[in-house]
């Protein structure tokens, strides 16, 4: 077996962590062999890299290499491309045509995004794996081939079998050895050497200076997550390269080249020295209000059972105080919250102020009436007659306030 460092030069693969490692180990291992391999992982960790390794490292070698993007493939075209189709097969098909496995036959193909595949043809490549049986698009006679196929995917192999995109039988052919690659963010030690070598390579193909990181900038560098991975890494060294004057690069210059760079580092919790959460994203800020409106929502209808059954409403002024300001508490901190006597035999117009209440009879309350009115002048003159302002500050729309207006002749 070949020395592990002498297979990351030929293949120009950085890095010395112990999962990438390990990964590249079961390829050298398994390359003499004619094993099916599934190498699994996210996307941009550099799966193309272990079918190659696997071809190169096997006595196969010396016969055709053939890498295979299924999700670049249109549905219907993917079986012709495969497997070959007759003259006449279907519309356009003006002659006959060899597929992948007739042209890759001694040889290995790679099956990229092998998730995408449709079920028809995972049916078709089941018959491959089995027995090396296949038929052309619009044949009757079965043809033999004699290849290794090596497969790569970066979807949830056991959701896609859960939800019947992809055959289980399938799967356990094509992964009687799976290989699976670390993303970059848990190789944090790697980092910094590939984006070193992504520099002095742009570096030299501009005909540049190569950039450096200052200590900060490094750090920064190690700490986000990339969603992309090293395919990410390679991007952000481009651009740095291209863009940057100055060749030594501080953290205040690289943070403008990690997209959504808060979100995607790690977050800090449990700063007892805040009243206040500290949100990394949008999502976050916006659990936060809903889960405020929620608990403000539950505190009215607490107020609201309390002001139904209760007939001493300033006891319950004095129990409820602290909730009112909370609820209804100003920009400037005061409350201007009063509490109204309703009786229980007098309701109001479920259109008005108070349209929660929907248990009180519909004869309505005159000084309730009196108090919307005084309530909604108040709000007018306060505001200019701005009906857009005092509906805002009433809490009413718009077009309840004008109704109002129009009701009490304002």
């Amino acid at each position: 077996m070949e020395n592990l460092q002498v297979i990351k030069q030929r293949f120009g693969i950085i890095g010395n962590d112990l999962h990438l490692n390990r990964a590249l180990e079961k390829a050298v291992r398994v390359a003499p062999t004619d094993i099916s391999v599934l190498v699994t992982g996210e996307s941009g960790v550099g799966k193309e890299n272990i079918p190659k390794i696997i071809h190169q490292l096997s006595h196969r070698k010396h016969a055709k290499y053939i890498a295979v993007n299924c999700g670049a493939i249109p549905e219907g075209t993917i079986d012709s491309e495969l497997f070959g189709h007759e003259k006449g097969a279907f519309t356009g098909a003006s002659a006959s045509r060899k597929g992948y496995f007739e042209v890759a036959d001694g040889g290995t193909i790679f099956l990229d995004e092998v998730g995408e595949l449709p079920l028809t043809t995972q049916v078709r490549l089941l018959r491959v794996l089995e027995n090396g049986e296949f038929i052309k698009v619009g044949s009757s006679q079965v043809q033999k081939t004699n290849v290794r196929i090596v497969a790569a995917t970066n979807l949830k192999m056991a959701n896609a079998i859960q939800k019947g995109k992809f055959r289980e039988d399938l799967f356990y052919r094509l992964s009687t050895i799976e290989i699976s690659l670390p993303p970059l963010r848990e190789r944090k030690e790697d980092i910094h050497l590939l984006f070193r070598k992504f520099a002095a390579d742009f570096a030299q193909k501009y005909g540049m200076p190569t950039i450096r990181l200052e200590e900060n900038a490094i750090n920064l560098l190690i700490n986000y997550r990339y969603p992309g991975n090293i395919r990410q890494l390679r991007n952000i060294a481009e651009q740095v390269s291209v863009v940057e004057e100055t060749r030594l690069i501080t953290a205040e210059k690289l943070i403008q080249y990690l997209p959504n760079n808060q979100g995607n580092l790690p977050a800090v919790i449990g700063n007892s020295g805040s009243s206040n959460s500290d949100f990394a994203n949008e999502r976050d800020i916006m659990y936060k209000i809903l889960f405020d409106m929620r608990n403000d929502i539950n505190d009215l209808k607490r107020l609201t059972l309390d002001i139904l059954k209760n007939d001493d409403i300033d006891d319950l002024q004095e129990e409820n105080h602290k909730l009112l300001e909370k609820i209804y508490k100003e920009q400037h901190g005061t409350s201007n919250v009063e509490v109204v006597q309703i009786s229980k035999s007098t309701s109001t117009d479920n259109d008005g102020r108070y349209d929660f209440i929907e248990t009180i009879e519909e004869d309505e309350s005159l000084s309730l009436q009196d108090k919307e009115v005084e309530m909604i002048k108040k709000s007018l003159e306060k505001n200019n007659n701005k009906r857009k302002l005092a509906a805002k500050e009433l809490g009413i729309s718009e077009r309840t306030l004008y109704r109002k207006i129009k009701q009490y002749d304002l």
